[in-house]
């Protein structure tokens, strides 16, 4: 049996200059955050709330080892969207 979890954080207003996403560029407004996490990945993604369209961030998946670890890269993409500058998801464990 596969071991999963997912998290999604709406209504965050991402910071100035949004963040990047791996489909071409970034994205800013009010987003939604979702993360997946399954088979020691964690794959985040991200959309303006409301919308139906989900767009990966630069830097996912992230490697997490458990759920604990899924957990805190999700928040490390909620921080990062609120801080904004457009760069890709950086995690450090």
């Amino acid at each position: 049996m596969d071991t999963w979890a997912t998290w999604t954080t709406q209504g965050i207003i991402a910071g100035s200059g949004g963040v990047m996403t791996t489909e071409g560029g970034p994205i800013t407004g009010d987003l939604t955050v979702h993360t997946t996490w399954i088979d020691g990945q964690a794959q985040v993604t991200v959309q303006h709330t409301g919308a139906s369209e989900w767009y990966g961030l630069e830097g996912s998946p992230v490697a997490a080892s458990d759920e604990r670890a899924a957990r805190h890269v999700h928040q490390a993409a909620v921080e990062a969207v609120k801080e904004g500058g457009g760069v890709p998801l950086s995690f450090s464990g």
